[in-house]
């Protein structure tokens, strides 16, 4: 089985609404790149199912992005930091629209993640995202446990970033170590 044939499986065709996803972002030429558990998958040793895509649109172009994604067939509700699309598939897409990812397409890099070709966040920036989502005090426990994981995911397939973390994610990520 293929890792896109796996993923299909896990998000009962979600591989079929990312790649929509990617086409229709890439033919209109809008900046964008993954960021959350699929960037974190390709920046990890051992990749993890998420029905879960999280993604950063160039600024000025998000309201194009969502009118481009709707002609396509996803459906879209606008939230204060995000707009969440839903597709044909279980993988719910979440075009963040916060500040603080802003950058983010811009130091972008293609990435196979599943068998897919998407624009993932750096290294570095895929790092920053999960502190920023893990110090999150609204998110679910569950929610921040899995952040915390896949902060260790990521330094623990590059240990270098061990100097980049914050004091006390350093903290939680040595007594799990």
């Amino acid at each position: 089985m293929t890792g896109r044939q796996f993923y299909d499986w896990q998000t009962a065709g979600g591989g079929g609404d990312v790649l929509l996803l990617v086409e229709t972002l890439e033919r209109r030429e809008i900046p964008w790149c993954m960021i959350g558990g699929l960037a974190v998958n390709h920046w990890a040793q051992e990749a993890m199912t998420t029905a879960d895509v999280e993604l950063v649109v160039a600024t000025d172009r998000v309201d194009e992005a969502v009118q481009a994604l709707e002609a396509v067939g996803f459906q879209a509700a606008r939230f204060a930091w995000s707009v969440n699309l839903k597709g044909h598939s279980k993988v719910s897409v979440q075009i963040s629209t916060e500040p603080f990812y802003e950058g983010f397409p811009a130091g972008a890099v293609a990435a196979d993640v599943h068998g897919i070709l998407l624009r993932v966040a750096s290294l570095e920036d895929t790092l920053r995202g999960k502190i920023k989502a893990w110090r999150d005090p609204e998110r679910r426990a569950s929610q921040r446990q899995k952040d915390l994981t896949d902060i260790l995911r990521l330094v623990e397939s590059h240990p270098e970033l061990r100097k980049l973390l914050p004091d006390g994610v350093a903290k939680k990520v040595a007594g799990t170590a």
